[in-house]
């Protein structure tokens, strides 16, 4: 049995945005943020996965204390949650790290990257990182 690390994003709405005024948007994004307490989580999809060993040692990469601690509490408990008010944190972190290091580190760091801007466009969407048994 092997471990991932798999990062999801809220993206889907419940509701067509066609159908909706826009002023809705934010109850909509509030909607889906709180049904993940409520246990629905179907609506979080995969954007991408790494090998929980490497996630590790790509972990070791990563300087900053508070962004490093956030990071490192998926090994602690399994599930993180990466939300608008850690953007600012981690992306700092991930633009220090050292690009001297396996291309695959950097391709993560970038797919984090587009993540949390997209959660700097819209604050109500959050990511969760799971920690996973194959």
């Amino acid at each position: 049995m092997s471990e991932t690390v798999t990062f999801f994003a809220l993206r889907r709405k419940f509701i067509d945005e066609k159908d909706s005024p826009a002023q809705s948007q934010q109850l909509v994004y509030y909607g889906l943020a709180i049904g993940h307490h409520l246990g629905v989580i179907d609506c979080f999809e995969p954007e991408f996965s790494c090998d929980y060993a490497d996630y590790q040692r790509w972990l070791e990469l990563i300087d900053e204390p508070y962004a490093h601690a956030k990071l490192a509490g998926l090994p602690k408990y399994g599930e993180i949650i990466i939300d608008a008010s850690h953007v600012v944190m981690l992306a700092t972190a991930l633009k220090a790290m050292n690009e001297d290091c396996e291309p695959r580190f950097i391709n993560w760091r970038d797919q984090l990257m587009q993540l949390l801007k997209m959660i700097q466009q819209e604050k109500a969407i959050h990511l969760i990182v799971r920690r996973l048994n194959d």
